[in-house]
């Protein structure tokens, strides 16, 4: 009996099996099993891409790679400040290894400070959390310690589950629990010339670690941001120093004379001015006051300022009833001791019993007399800077103040942090004045105060300026 014909299919006879893949008649058919084999070699072979797209890929990810690098570099290289470079580093080690909130603590090996710890995402109380867990339970505090035994480029630390961690300190655990911590990674900030600087983490609120390629990239840019924080921590250990001494140059309080209340606002530049401000109690109850500005800035203007400031104070408890005298002395000073300098300069002689001010300016902004019946300039006599003349001269003014009202003697700091033009910022000081709440009227402190905020409202440090800003207030009884 004969098997029965299975139907046919356009194109394809299964009854006659398909022949080997060969031209060699010899070469016998594969088997099933070798047959699936090959076909799975087949695919395997057309998946995978071709070595000149792979060689593309890794270009394409190294481009990506030092275009993120330079990206940030350069956000780093626009900070001026160490507060500002220390939060840009968190944001930038934050986005390259994922971690939304981190912290940095900078601690110099030398000792000589700042020292200060910053958070992302963490607020002032999570920080005080932080600093309850003992110092060596802390990922920052053991690379911290071990930079200071063992110097090197930083170093890392990787935590990729806290909580699973048996060893972890009980207070540790408990505020990554009640932080909502569960993995961290850290790197040391280290430079081989300026040694510990401090150290950084990044906090995962699950069990987590970067990839290598992440690892890789961040210790790339910290090696770069650590060389940079360690010039910005030189800058601000300069300014900190500078405005130590000009501190140590002006009062450090003001005198308490009967009749009259006083209060001062001095800020510095960047780069440390050379203005000034005085009060001195003459005889017979007088009072002198006297403010100015000597040019250019950092420590040789601060230095030449002190020496004016000191001469000044001679000449006015010997000469004082005659503020001209006074600032002639202080002109021949100047270009005797400073031919390089100029300064502008204003002295008061105050009586405050007849409420009477006798003064002279030289290239100094007139002082404005501020009450609840007038706002006004006093029109003194128009006078070149001290040093800009072979021979300064300059004929005083009087003026008498009413009961309750303020005299408000300033440097051209003030005019110019504004931005605006000097005509501008004249009414722009007159207007604030004259609007001064009658609430603030009896504190020249508040007055002080209030003038400043209305007059730089961004504050002194986001005004674009580098001029000092110098305000004294006199108020009368």
């Amino acid at each position: 009996m004969s098997a029965p014909h299975l139907p046919k299919v356009a194109g394809i006879n299964s009854a006659v099996p398909t022949p080997a893949a060969s031209s060699n008649p010899a070469t016998p058919a594969m088997s099933s099993a070798s047959a699936t084999d090959a076909v799975a070699d087949t695919a395997r072979s057309a998946a995978l891409p071709a070595p000149g797209a792979v060689i593309q890929d890794r270009l394409a990810g190294w481009v990506s790679d030092l275009t993120t690098l330079h990206e940030l570099t350069e956000r780093l290289a626009r900070v001026g400040t160490l507060d500002d470079a220390l939060h840009e580093v968190l944001r930038a080690g934050a986005a390259l290894v994922g971690a939304p909130r981190g912290l940095v603590v900078l601690e110099p090996a030398d000792g000589l400070g700042p020292r200060t710890t910053l958070g992302l995402g963490l607020s002032r109380a999570d920080l005080g959390h932080i600093e309850t867990v003992p110092r060596a339970a802390t990922p920052h505090g053991r690379l911290l310690d071990s930079l200071a035994t063992a110097p090197g480029d930083g170093g890392e630390l990787v935590q990729r589950d806290l909580l699973a961690h048996s060893g972890l300190d009980p207070r540790a655990r408990q505020v990554a629990t009640r932080l909502g911590c569960a993995a961290s990674y850290a790197r040391g900030l280290a430079t081989t010339t300026a040694g510990r600087l401090g150290a950084v983490v990044w906090l995962y609120d699950e069990p987590a670690e970067p990839a290598e390629r992440h690892r890789h990239l961040v210790g790339l840019y910290l090696r770069h941001a650590t060389e940079h924080l360690a010039r910005l921590l030189e800058l601000e250990r300069g300014r900190a120093s500078l405005a130590a001494v000009r501190d140590g140059l002006l009062p450090s309080r003001l005198p308490r004379v009967p009749g009259v209340r006083l209060a001062a606002r001095h800020r510095s530049g960047p780069h440390g001015g050379g203005d000034w401000y005085d009060a001195l109690p003459l005889p017979e109850g007088a009072l002198g006051l006297s403010v100015g500005s000597v040019t250019g800035t950092g420590p040789a203007a601060v230095a030449a300022m002190g020496r004016l400031r000191a001469s000044l104070r001679a000449y006015a408890v010997m000469e004082g009833e005659d503020p001209v005298a006074v600032l002639s002395d202080l002109e021949l000073l100047l270009r005797m001791t400073e031919p390089v300098r100029s300064a502008t300069a204003l002295f008061a002689y105050c009586e405050p019993v007849l409420r009477r001010i006798t003064l002279a300016g030289a290239g100094h902004c007139p002082p404005l007399v501020t009450g609840e019946r007038r706002t006004e300039y006093v029109e003194t006599s128009l006078s070149a800077p001290l040093g800009m003349l072979a021979c300064w001269e300059a004929p005083s003014v009087e003026l008498r103040t009413a009961p309750g009202e303020t005299v408000l003697l300033c440097t051209d700091g003030l005019l110019h942090r504004t931005g605006e033009s000097p005509d501008l910022a004249y009414r722009r000081l007159r207007g604030i004045a004259a609007d001064i709440p009658a609430a603030l009227r009896e504190d020249p402190g508040a007055v002080a105060d209030h003038v400043l905020e209305c007059m730089l409202p961004d504050g002194l440090d986001h005004s674009g300026g580098e001029e000092d800003v110098v305000l004294l207030a006199v108020r009368f009884d």
